[in-house]
């Protein structure tokens, strides 16, 4: 039996405990006909990571213990019987999904319609900071607002120096010259950093974030984005205009009857609707990441990643999520290259 060296967890235990993330050797699963098998180099740590590790069971998991991790880079050692987009050696980037083993992991298994190639002028550490964060901003932009290269108005990015934020930014610079994006910052570094990624404007999300707003969008602004939107809806809907539209990539419920007056649409975006769901548009995932690859290698945009840790194992990836869970980081934490 084929077997792979994995890192997941058991029980949800406090990131300080040892035994919080844990190291085994797996069975490499059996391919699907449009699966590649990857051999990881890079991961990068996403919140989704440290919330399923502290609240999610792993006891419907082969022997109890669920393998973490949703971004890699890595090379193709193989490919399913009806492979067409990529071969072996090719190099990759992806974000995986999360009804699947996840990607802290030698080798992984991924479907290959949700798969990019990996920009070429980053490394595997570089490029695995950028899938996850990627497809989620690419889809709320273009597929929940439904901007193009035409659309005008105001954008506005709450949460804009994490992940997400911070490459929705990059693509409405590189992307939508008619647009103009103001940026929630809470630190004069953290506005500066954002600036340099192509905001027009920087609020502080900790003042009052409504007065800041409306004095650069007296109208308020078309677009809204939001990673924390928990208590914000009345908030929002001062400052997004009548018939505007907001997206928030966080957990509900929610309650949006204070949206009701303006007009304003609420969108959901979960980048893994796509793969778990099986859609008939699952490749747009692959079309978009060979997109992001492009414009990476074209120089209109940039890795997201601050910190790099290694080697990859139980240990260091401990300490990548206590980076993560601390909610003060800038970016992405990247684990890159396993122990030999």
């Amino acid at each position: 039996m084929n077997t792979t060296t994995a890192i997941g967890y058991e029980a949800n235990l406090p990131i300080t405990d040892p035994s919080s993330l844990v190291e085994r050797e797996i069975a490499v699963p059996s391919p699907r006909a449009h699966d590649l098998l990857v051999e990881v180099k890079a991961v990068s740590v996403n919140p989704a990571d440290v919330k399923l590790r502290a609240q999610a069971s792993a006891k419907n998991f082969p022997e109890g213990f669920r393998v973490l991790g949703f971004d890699a880079a890595g090379v193709v050692k193989s490919v399913g019987s009806a492979v067409t987009l990529f071969e072996p050696g090719d190099e990759v980037f992806y974000a995986g999904t999360i009804d699947r083993p996840g990607t802290n992991q030698r080798l992984h298994l991924v479907d290959e319609r949700i798969v990019g190639r990996k920009p070429a002028t980053l490394s595997f550490a570089y490029a695995a900071a950028l899938p996850l964060t990627s497809i989620t901003a690419w889809e709320v932009l273009f597929d929940r607002f439904g901007l193009t290269s035409a659309s005008s108005g105001t954008l506005l990015v709450v949460g804009a120096t994490g992940g997400v934020g911070s490459v929705m930014v990059q693509l409405a610079e590189a992307l939508l010259p008619k647009v103009s994006v103001i940026a929630t910052a809470s630190t004069p570094e953290r506005a500066e950093y954002i600036r340099g990624l192509g905001a027009e404007y920087t609020v502080n999300h900790r003042g009052n974030l409504a007065a800041q707003v409306l004095d650069i969008a007296p109208q308020g602004v078309d677009w809204l984005f939001t990673a924390h939107s928990e208590h914000q809806l009345p908030l929002y809907a001062k400052i997004v205009r009548p018939f505007g539209q907001i997206t928030a990539i966080d957990d509900g419920p929610r309650n949006v009857e204070p949206l009701k007056a303006k007009s304003i649409t609420w969108h959901w975006e979960l980048m893994f609707t796509r793969p778990v769901q099986q859609t008939p548009d699952m490749i747009a995932q692959h079309d978009l990441l060979d997109r992001v690859a492009d414009l990476v290698d074209e120089g209109r945009l940039h890795t997201t990643v601050t910190r790099t840790l290694t080697p990859i194992n139980a240990a260091t990836l401990r300490q990548a999520h206590e980076l993560v869970e601390s909610e003060r980081t800038v970016g992405k934490v990247v684990v890159a290259d396993w122990e030999q």
